[in-house]
C-alpha cells in the first residue's frame, strides 16, 4: 500500500523578503515557544514554519540551550 505524503512549506512572510530564511527560522522558533509559554494553544502554525525552515541540528541545539537556561532569545 502506498501512503499519500502531504509536504508543506512555510508561506511567504513579508517580514523576511530575502531568500536567506535564517531570521525567519529563528523568529518562528522563538514565537512558537513564546506562544506555548503564554497560552499553549494556537501555536501549531509557528511550529510548522520553524520545522519547515530550520535545520534539525539548530533546533536540537536551541532546545538544549533552553533546557540549560542559556538560550539567548526572549521567550
Amino acid at each position: 500500500m502506498s501512503e499519500e505524503i502531504k509536504v508543506e512549506t512555510a508561506k511567504f512572510d513579508a517580514r523576511f523578503p530575502n531568500t536567506n530564511q535564517t531570521k525567519n527560522c529563528w523568529q518562528n522558533y522563538v514565537d512558537y515557544h513564546s506562544c506555548v509559554n503564554a497560552s499553549g494553544e494556537g501555536c501549531e502554525y509557528y511550529k510548522k514554519v520553524f520545522q519547515s525552515l530550520c535545520p534539525v541540528e539548530w533546533v536540537s541545539n536551541w532546545d538544549e540551550q533552553r533546557e540549560a537556561g542559556t538560550f539567548t532569545g526572549k521567550i
